[in-house]
């Protein structure tokens, strides 16, 4: 589970290598009339640019019947538009067309299940695979990220999260004309070509990374384990039978709907005049049409009432999650779990790491973070490996009593000052590229409503409190709020 600690420790140490102020003045805001915010930092070190686009869409604002489609249609993004990635799309849309018509038809004949006629069904699927192959004719592979490539881009990607979906490209500055002439282009025209064989692509990547991979299963079941009611609990690309499930029309309503100028922000850093670039994106880009707004999500956690256990029977090696529900990001008590992240599970120097792999040796990695989410209340979760031949019980029975001392002994003043030093070492290491602060940017904006989260992250830090950190994991680490996960081995101890 290593990855997941990596990657939220990255998101809670996120902030800024500049003062406070300095960097308020150096960031210019933008919001058009169509609702696209636009954020942008001079930075005339090198000749380059970062530009990403954040949409406030993810798969927690899925309906039952769309998981996995924001993370398929991340996918789908790079296929192209009507005039970039098709030879001719004049003669490509019929054949697009019969091919959402026999897909509609043998996705609703899949949908009877036992009462599902088989040789229609094998008719339609034969049907589908050549019409598939007649439009690939007219297919041009990769072309977006050849325009980038052939122009100095780098670092062309995309991730879909629980709470977002981001585009992000890396160039020469003087190539961002073309950065907006290709992403305005993509969210007035996209297609989404080879979307049943791109289906079946993530079908396979979830078979791959999901299905047959016991730790990520583990954490898969775990999630789904603490969100009963909240759609956290549901995996962001989706469950089998859900992915199975979605159609090309789908996809396109759900684009259309929400991936639009009022649910964007876009960051935009590096050796740029904020004026002309202001000027640039209005003219490509404001003219495009608002979406619909996001419906709220409603729905709320009950509250855990007693501890759930996941036990996975798996030849895999050993591992344990504990989780614990807790409030979501900016609110007061999740400073304080920044904190005590910071002290149990962040790096070498961690209470984890010191005594669970230095001292006791009875894990071989271990870490805390937040999952897995962060703009609705989410879990404080610490993941371990035990070292053979010490058991899961046994790492569990430490974590424990690392928490109990959470409860009852004050930290030191050293403790917090060393955490405000590693803050501010993050942020220069984090922040000093174009590509982390328009990531921050764009990720704070969007998650917390405000890119200043950033500005006053380390003040709040800095104001947490010994008794505060005993309280808040009094508060939360409790037998009746914590869950439990697992991997044993066939025939092992539990």
């Amino acid at each position: 589970m290593k990855s997941f600690w990596l990657i939220a420790t990255t998101f809670i140490l996120f902030s800024t290598t500049l003062h406070a102020a300095t960097l308020e003045e150096k960031v210019v805001e933008h919001t058009m009339k169509n609702g696209m915010k636009l954020l942008m930092v001079e930075r005339h070190t090198s000749p380059t640019v970062s530009a990403w686009i954040r949409f406030r869409v993810g798969s927690v604002d899925e309906r039952s019947d769309e998981r996995g489609i924001a993370h398929l249609l991340e996918h789908m993004l790079f296929k192209g538009t009507t005039t970039l990635g098709t030879k001719d799309y004049a003669a490509e849309k019929p054949i697009l067309d019969k091919i959402e018509e026999v897909a509609q038809t043998l996705t609703a004949e899949k949908a009877k299940r036992d009462k599902a006629d088989s040789g229609k069904i094998a008719a339609l699927e034969k049907r589908l695979t050549a019409l598939e192959a007649d439009a690939s004719k007219y297919v041009v592979k990769d072309e977006f990220f050849e325009l980038y490539s052939k122009n100095g881009g780098t670092g062309y990607n995309a991730f879909t999260s629980r709470d977002g979906t981001t585009y992000l490209i890396s160039l020469p500055s003087n190539k961002l004309e073309l950065w907006a002439a290709i992403e305005s282009d993509r969210l007035q025209n996209a297609v989404l070509r080879e979307f049943y064989t791109e289906r079946s692509v993530v079908m396979e990547e979830r078979r791959r990374s999901y299905d047959a991979d016991p730790e990520n299963k583990l954490w898969e079941t775990f999630v789904a384990s603490s969100f009963l009611a909240h759609p956290y609990g549901q995996p962001t690309i989706g469950w089998m039978s859900d992915i199975e499930n979605l159609t090309r029309t789908k996809a396109e309503q759900f684009f259309h709907n929400y991936y639009a100028p009022n649910n964007a922000v876009v960051a935009i850093v590096g050796d740029i005049d904020t004026k002309a670039t202001i000027n640039l994106v209005e003219r490509y880009f404001g003219a495009i049409k608002p979406g619909k707004s996001l419906p709220p999500v409603t729905t709320e956690e009950p509250k855990q009432s007693g501890e759930r256990r996941i036990e996975m029977i798996a030849e895999s090696e050993p591992t344990v999650i504990m989780g614990f529900h807790k409030p979501a990001v900016g609110t007061p008590d999740d400073y304080v779990f920044d904190v005590i992240n910071m002290i149990l599970g962040s790096g070498r120097t961690s209470r984890f790491y010191k005594k669970l792999v230095i001292e006791k040796q009875i894990v071989t990695d271990i870490g805390a973070f937040d999952a897995p989410g962060n703009r609705f209340p989410n879990l404080f979760v610490v993941s371990a490996n035990p070292r053979a031949p010490h058991t899961v019980s046994e790492v569990e029975d430490a974590i424990n009593a690392e928490l109990e001392i959470m409860k009852t002994t004050p930290v030191t003043e050293r403790d917090l000052q060393q955490i405000l030093n590693k803050i501010d070492y993050e942020e220069a290491r984090r922040m000093g590229t174009n590509g982390g602060l328009a990531r921050n940017l764009t990720e704070y904006e969007a998650t917390t409503g405000s890119w200043r989260y950033m500005v006053e992250h380390r003040g709040r830090i800095a104001n947490v409190t010994p008794a505060e950190i005993m309280r808040v994991a009094a508060t939360y680490f409790t037998r009746e709020n914590r869950t439990v996960g697992f991997i044993t081995k066939k025939g092992g101890a539990k």
